[in-house]
């Protein structure tokens, strides 16, 4: 009972951020399978026409929805950045193959009785395609539209992963907290949208299908000629598609209508990163008549740099050590003043950035352990993980798993060779340390979540990990387009202890808003009113 009225407690307090993602998901979902619907009829129509390419062209569908989801948004990234494009792109291209190959079917089985009659009227080929097949074949391409919105509304969860918004920002913000609440508080509504599109199809469905197919197979000839009379007048179809188009553009214009001034602020895909890009955000829109367009929780630091780069966000916090090491690929160094003028300096030159000044917390690297298996071990020190390395499971992020500054680079150093290396996202790790699957993680020295599990952090003794400062980095063209900001960032300069960063990470691992605590921060420290 409990459970329950902590869910819906959570929904209360964050019901207006549910219904935001709600509409969000609404929009790109509708227009991602309009998208589909527009290409994929007209698609199934011309290989019925031209029967050769058939093959080929079910055969393209149908590899596509082979590849993982994950993976096509990564070709998509480089090519249409982040936000609703890739995601939409994504959705689309897996929506196509029930659309087309349904067309096709309803198209190609149509009764020969339908068609002769058809033919005895005098109709065309592109008239009998257009006005009786088409009609006729509309219960099964129906169909096949009803299974990609319902697809669709899943699929489009994964938005969040490149900063779209949708339900799927609370999903993926749930898994990696290991909040229950947060993750229902997505996925129930998600299940509900589905099931309102599965239901609103079937009514146009109804719609637009021939009242002639509704009555009983057995006709005779002169029933067969007044259906088909019934067919050509029906403009039900055409009329419903146009409403639909109509609605479609409605949505794309209401999602991506920004106003000119506005400076998109992105972030990595963890809690201190969302809590950030949260602060930096309402520091802007409370000292500036600009408006902030939040793409956080993005992938990891590969993801949202290509993103700067690209010039599809403007500004996010970044860390020294991460600038150092895994984007200029560096060797690690332990002087924090010298990494700051390493990165300051190269990025300047080559990539056309700008570090501002760190916020003062360092959040480097540590590995954690349950403090019973320390204590039964007597584990203080990363190297005193040697004696028993090979007989523990490593449960880290898949980042650190393959970061020159993470796994690779300690198991060098150190001679660390555990017994496997599980690649897990976010709160996972965490989960799966709870439930012994895994007997050590990778961790940041801010997590809230290390104060949640009460866990031990091994000594760095070898002085690997370089230090992580926070520090906004912002592209150059930004600061002079609007230099109002700077001023404003770097009135953050120094005033986030570790302790400051790990208690915020505290609040937001235990359901808090990222947004309220990060405006409660800023308004403590005199920033915002």
């Amino acid at each position: 009972m409990n459970t329950i009225n902590n869910f819906f407690q959570f929904v209360i307090d964050r019901k207006l951020q549910i219904y935001n993602l709600f509409i969000e998901h609404i929009e790109l979902t509708l227009f991602a399978v309009l998208i589909s619907v527009i290409i994929g009829i007209p698609l199934g129509m011309f290989i019925i026409r031209n029967r050769k390419l058939s093959t080929g062209v079910i055969g393209v569908a149908n590899v596509i929805q082979s590849i993982p989801s994950l993976a096509l948004l990564g070709f998509l990234i480089p090519v249409l950045g982040i936000g609703s494009k890739p995601a939409i792109a994504m959705v689309v291209l897996y929506s196509l193959l029930p659309i087309i190959k349904n067309t096709f079917t309803g198209l190609t089985n149509i009764d020969g009785s339908i068609i002769e009659a058809a033919e005895g009227l005098g109709l065309t080929k592109s008239q009998i395609l257009i006005k009786v097949r088409l009609p006729l074949a509309m219960p099964v391409i129906m169909s096949g539209i009803r299974i990609s919105a319902v697809t669709a509304v899943g699929l489009m969860t994964i938005a969040a992963f490149v900063g779209a918004g949708g339900l799927g920002y609370l999903v993926f913000s749930g898994v990696q907290t290991v909040n229950n609440n947060m993750i229902l508080a997505g996925a129930i509504p998600a299940c509900f949208l589905a099931i309102f599109f599965d239901f609103i199809i079937g009514k146009i469905e109804d719609i637009v299908t021939p009242k002639g197919i509704k009555v009983s197979h057995k006709k005779s000839k002169k029933k067969t000629n007044k259906n088909i009379t019934k067919i050509l007048k029906n403009k039900k179809p055409i009329l419903t598609v146009v409403a639909l188009l109509i609605l479609g553009i409605i949505a794309f214009m209401t999602y991506s209508g920004l106003t000119k001034k506005t400076i998109v602020v992105g972030s990595k895909n963890f809690n201190e990163q969302i809590v950030l890009g949260n602060m930096v955000s309402s520091l802007i829109e409370y000292n500036t008549d600009y408006k902030v367009d939040r793409k956080l929780n993005l992938g990891g630091s590969s993801v949202v740099f290509s993103a700067m780069k690209s010039g599809n966000i403007d500004l996010y916090v970044e860390y020294t050590g991460t600038g150092l090491v895994n984007i200029m690929k560096r060797e690690s160094i332990s002087d924090a003043d010298r990494v700051y003028d390493i990165v300051e300096d190269y990025f300047k030159k080559n990539y056309g950035m700008q570090w501002l000044k760190p916020l003062g917390f360092n959040n480097t690297y540590v590995l954690a352990m349950k403090k019973e298996l320390s204590n039964q071990y007597n584990i203080n020190t990363i190297s005193d993980l040697t004696k028993i390395s090979n007989s523990i499971n490593l449960g880290c992020t898949m980042e650190f798993a393959n970061r020159d500054d993470g796994y690779p680079g300690l198991q060098k150093l150190y001679g660390l060779n555990f017994k496997t290396v599980k690649g897990l996202d976010g709160g996972l790790r965490y989960s799966s340390l709870e439930n012994d699957e895994t007997q050590i993680t990778d961790a940041f020295s801010t997590d809230g979540l290390l104060k949640k599990f009460d866990l031990k952090l091994l000594k760095d003794d070898k002085n690997f990990f370089p230090p992580y400062y926070a520090v906004p980095l912002v592209r150059e063209d930004v600061l002079e387009k609007y230099p109002e900001i700077k001023p404003i960032l770097l009135s953050l300069e120094g005033k986030i202890t570790d302790e400051d960063m790990r208690e915020m990470n505290y609040r937001a691992d235990n359901g808090e808003d990222p947004k309220v605590i990060a405006e409660d921060f800023l308004k403590e420290k005199g920033l915002i009113k």
